[in-house]
């Protein structure tokens, strides 16, 4: 029996909760992912055991037989020979929390689905949504490990590529379910509807922004040119697109990289910039205009990070700080992008 208005909306309060959880934890994982990969962590699991490795190493003699199989991988013969049990220690939690928290993760996502699915509390036309972020968890938990592969050959370096691949997968999950959230929470206000498009090629920019910063984490580009506003004695260096082909500099060049990263944070930062003039002088709802201060904020604050961590040679806990604070930015405009779709595609057809 479908239920009443007012207990369907109780339901929906529920799931609120249930995918805001998921959603502050994911954004958890994403710190706890830049952490690990900016202590040089990520390769010190060497097997994936989904199921069995789920109980941490217990005994000294659980460490050595772990250390041991380490041992035996490019990283340690060619990065850390001579690294200490208790180093490799640290190195190991940093992993093992991370895929923890993964598998924590899924859990926290796939009983409460199961739970609201079988006692019928999911409003129609929101399960197959639900189903399509299940899938892309299951997903995410397998690229990590091909992931992970990459850095398990000759050349102990996780694939630039499948680093990308894996945080971008992550933060399209975080904002899927972000977007479904705010969907059974927000509540439509008239806003101008000349902001919508600018606010999605906002979104959009920030989506390529977290992308670039992948690269620039897969290929350590942060620690060439720590200066600023020049890149060394230029604004455009000789070595930017000095590759044969265009298309791989883009993707490999250190140069090229770190110069794109650049112009794509002076786009965004522009772009956000004007928006927020703009959208200010115009008829806008409160609620809307606290949300273009934290946007602006924001803003602000992750312009302070990326000049800071460039200049001060890619410190850890400034690094982590970036790529949240840019998690945070991507927040803020999901938030104004579908306060305007709302507005313009619920108001407008009433």
């Amino acid at each position: 029996m479908k239920p009443s208005f007012a207990l369907q909306a109780r339901y929906n309060k529920q799931i609120i909760y249930w995918l805001s959880a998921c959603a502050l934890t994911i954004f958890g994982m994403i710190l706890l992912g830049g952490v690990t990969r900016l202590t040089g962590s990520g390769l010190s699991m060497v097997e994936w055991r989904p199921i069995m490795g789920v109980i941490p190493p217990l005994t000294a003699n659980d460490w050595e037989m772990l250390f041991v199989k380490y041992q035996q991988f490019p990283e340690y013969k060619l990065i850390n020979n001579g690294m200490s049990l208790n180093e490799f220690k640290k190195i190991f939690m940093y992993e093992y929390l991370h895929r923890m928290l993964g598998r924590f993760i899924g859990i926290i996502y796939l009983l409460p689905f199961l739970f609201f699915f079988f006692t019928r509390r999911i409003p129609k036309g929101l399960s197959p949504k639900l189903l399509v972020i299940l899938v892309l968890g299951a997903a995410q938990g397998v690229l990590g490990w091909y992931m992970v592969q990459s850095g398990l050959t000759n050349d102990p370096r996780v694939s630039q590529y499948r680093l990308t691949a894996h945080l971008l997968n992550a933060v399209i999950i975080y904002s899927f379910i972000l977007w479904v959230a705010l969907d059974l929470g927000n509540r439509p206000e008239r806003q101008p509807t000349h902001l919508l498009l600018p606010s999605y090629l906002i979104l959009m920019l920030i989506f390529a922004m977290i992308v670039s910063g992948g690269l620039m984490a897969g290929t350590r580009a942060g620690y060439a040119y720590p200066t600023f506003p020049l890149m060394g004695d230029s604004f455009i260096p000789s070595e930017v697109y000095s590759m044969e082909s265009i298309w791989l500099s883009i993707f490999e060049d250190i140069a090229t990289i770190q110069f794109n990263h650049r112009i794509l944070a002076y786009l965004t930062a522009l772009s956000i910039f004007i928006f927020v003039v703009v959208a200010s002088q115009s008829d806008i709802s409160d609620t809307f205009k606290t949300g273009l201060k934290c946007f602006f904020v924001l803003l602000g604050l992750q312009i302070t990070l990326g000049i800071s961590t460039l200049l001060l040679h890619v410190p850890v806990p400034l690094a982590a700080a970036h790529q949240s604070v840019a998690v945070a930015l991507l927040t803020a405009s999901i938030y104004i992008t579908h306060t305007l779709h709302l507005s313009k595609f619920s108001l407008d057809s009433d």
